[in-house]
């Protein structure tokens, strides 16, 4: 593993690495409450696969910058990761993986004609679209408990005063069982203070309210809100306690030729970490 720095427009982005420079491009989104060291299993296995992997901690979370532009929309995320590739070089058969909010950035690139990835991996959250099949009906009385947290991010201050708390009962809640202490320990790193706090409840904030993205970013608005048109892998851990596993049955039909979807025995939400070699397998075959 190694460190790298990527500077864009608005944020300098630094990155874990691995693999050989002159490989196809993986980059690798993390979500909430996490950082790139989420992919510190997937990371080394793609490389050996012969990827040259990149896995930005995202714009918000140190080492990377606070964007100057202060902006934690869909859009923004998505320039970002055209801009990685852009910096680095990337072909035409470069891929996106994404998690939570990685993955929601992730599904926003398979639906936009103008991504340059040729393949997407997204796990824990499906293509937003999917979710208003109506057979979401009857997940949604619990999938509105388990997304009080979305709430409770719109509120002024408070998240951000208690952050490492809420970060803590989350991935218990998200992933029962699993060890965060580590995970945890690299979130508090990402995030030691009020603007980088602020910067990551932002993606929360800029999500539920009707701003548009700065200039800069329109041309990606909206494709959150369409489905994906190029090959995509969606995975999501049979014992989420975030994004109720049923939701993974409504994906299939709502995707195009070539895409696939796996429910991960015995994983939660952080099922890159809970189940890294099944995860791992099911990646590098659907990349192969």
């Amino acid at each position: 593993m190694r460190a790298t720095r990527i500077d864009l427009p608005t944020v300098t982005l630094s990155a874990l690495t691995w693999g050989e420079d002159s490989g196809r491009l993986a980059v690798l989104l993390h979500g909430f409450p996490d950082t790139a060291h989420t992919w510190r299993h997937l990371g080394p296995l793609l490389a050996d696969a012969g990827w040259h992997v990149v896995a930005p901690f995202s714009r918000g979370y140190a080492p990377s910058e606070v964007a100057r532009d202060g902006s934690g929309h869909v859009a923004a995320l998505m320039d970002d990761a055209v801009g990685v590739h852009r910096v680095l070089g990337g072909d035409e058969d470069a891929v996106v993986i994404g998690h939570d909010w990685g993955a929601i950035t992730a599904n926003a690139l398979a639906a936009h004609v103008d991504s340059p990835f040729a393949r997407v991996v997204a796990l824990s959250v499906p293509p937003l679209p999917s979710l208003q099949d109506t057979r979401a009906l009857r997940v949604l009385p619990r999938q509105l408990r388990n997304s009080w947290y979305i709430a409770f991010n719109q509120l002024p201050g408070l998240p951000e005063r208690n952050l490492g708390r809420l970060a803590t009962r989350l991935w218990r809640d998200w992933s029962p069982g699993y060890d965060a202490a580590d995970d945890l320990r690299h979130l508090a790193d990402a995030l030691p203070d009020r603007a980088h706090r602020h910067a990551a409840i932002g993606y929360y904030r800029a999500l539920a309210r009707p701003f548009p993205p700065p200039q800069q970013y329109r041309r990606w608005r909206g494709a959150e809100m369409r489905l994906p048109v190029v090959p995509t892998l969606y995975l999501h851990g049979a014992d989420d306690g975030c994004l109720d596993p049923r939701l993974a049955g409504l994906v299939e039909p709502h995707l195009p030729p070539g895409s696939e979807v796996h429910v991960v025995p015995g994983a939660g939400h952080f099922l890159q970490l809970e189940q890294p070699a099944e995860v791992g397998r099911k990646v590098v075959e659907f990349l192969s």
